[in-house]
Parts: C-alpha cells; sequence; structure tokens
C-alpha cells in the first residue's frame, strides 16, 4: 500500500488541488462573460454613432435617429448592429447597399414628415 507522505505526485487519497475544477470553470464562465460585455460595448458605440450619422443626415431630432435605425433593420431584415456598422462605413466611403440605402431614405423621410 502506497504512503501518502512518501508520494510526492500526489497520487495517494484526495485530489491534490480539491475545488480546482470548479475554478477554472467559474473562470472560463467569467472569461466568455467578459467577451460578451466587450462585444456589447462595441456593438452600443457602433449603433450610437450610426444614430448620429442618421440625425446629421436627416436633419432629425436626437430621438428619431435610433427609430431610423430600428425600422431600416426591420425593413430589411438585417441585424440593428450589420446596419449601424455600414451606415458608419459609409462615411468613409463605403458604398452603402441599395436595399438598406432605400429603406434609410424611405424610413428618413417618414422621420421628416412626422
Amino acid at each position: 500500500m502506497l504512503d501518502p507522505q512518501n508520494d510526492p505526485a500526489g497520487r495517494v487519497g484526495a485530489h491534490p488541488h480539491p475545488g480546482r475544477e470548479d475554478l477554472l470553470h467559474k473562470i472560463s464562465e467569467l472569461q466568455n462573460e467578459i467577451g460578451q460585455l466587450h462585444n456589447a460595448v462595441v456593438s452600443h458605440a457602433v449603433v450610437d454613432q450610426a444614430i448620429g450619422v442618421v440625425i446629421a443626415v436627416g436633419g432629425l431630432r436626437p430621438d428619431q435617429g435610433f427609430e431610423v435605425l430600428r425600422h431600416v433593420s426591420q425593413t430589411t431584415n438585417v441585424k440593428l448592429r450589420r446596419v449601424a456598422e455600414q451606415i458608419v462605413d459609409w462615411t468613409y466611403g463605403e458604398s452603402l447597399p441599395d436595399e438598406i440605402r432605400h429603406a434609410l431614405d424611405a424610413a428618413l423621410s417618414t422621420a421628416r414628415s412626422a
């Protein structure tokens, strides 16, 4: 029989690091949560930038900017973040996809007349 005191590798008896698996699992969960929070912050920033573009281009009130973005997203069935990214990219000289451009023009017209 092996004696735990004479077994430097710790092969006898209890796990040499009790609770280590739980800690590793918790660290993994926290890393995933940090990643999700980072993505949310980036997404929020892009949406805020796109709202600013929509307000400036459309001559709208601040409260109308998000509604225009939401309407474009719903009309085109493109995720809001993706619509926002395309609008922000548009300010850097990228072309706006026709579907997004048409939906944005229509939403801006509707918002201006409201």
